[in-house]
């Protein structure tokens, strides 16, 4: 029996799609694994930045509405991106990898209403959060690294100048309530769950 070429072929291709994909999955996995995610956000000194392209190159894991204070809608959004392999590494281990990257961008909303009802968008940005795992406490002597993480904000205009100065006082107050799941709020991030 004589098979078409057109189907060797296509399956040929797709073992070649499947063969990609699965390296790329375990590329993700090992670059989690040794914590090489952080470069480019973090220095030798432990200063962090925001990592250039992290729209394109991270993955989505989640995003929060902030309630108006008064009235409907939200007065604020945030929508964070994890760095490649983060969440399958975190699926696989149960915890966020040394060299994990959390980028949480942190928009001003606008409501109004819509065919759909009352509606909130992103209007401006305010600035990031960024996190990175470190359990190996790597940067002791800076006051932004500590309780596992490197903490920083930058004001929308600055991705590269933290305006933070110590994490215990201007970043841990907040994560206080989620200090039993590595101080994140992973029940927010539907992406982390099998």
């Amino acid at each position: 029996m004589k098979i078409p070429s057109i189907l060797v072929l296509s399956v040929a291709g797709l073992l070649a799609a499947a063969s990609v994909a699965a390296h790329r999955s375990q590329m993700g996995q090992a670059a989690a694994a040794k914590g090489l995610q952080a470069e480019g956000v973090v220095d030798a000194n432990g200063n962090l930045r925001v990592p250039a392209g992290y729209r394109t190159s991270y993955q989505f894991l989640g995003s929060w509405a902030i309630a108006a204070d008064k009235g409907q809608g939200s007065q604020g959004l945030h929508v964070v991106y994890a760095s490649p392999g983060t969440i399958e590494a975190y699926r696989k281990e149960g915890h966020f990898a040394d060299g994990s990257v959390l980028v949480k961008e942190v928009f001003q909303a606008a409501t109004q209403p819509m065919k759909t009802g009352t509606v909130s968008h992103a209007e401006k940005l305010a600035g990031w959060f960024v996190m990175v795992k470190d359990s190996k406490n790597s940067h002791p002597g800076n006051s932004l690294w500590g309780d596992g993480w490197g903490w920083s904000w930058f004001d929308a205009d600055k991705p590269s100048k933290t305006t933070s100065t110590n994490y215990k006082a201007d970043c841990l107050p907040c994560h206080v309530p989620a200090q039993a799941t590595d101080w994140v709020y992973v029940e927010g991030y539907r992406a982390l769950a099998h």
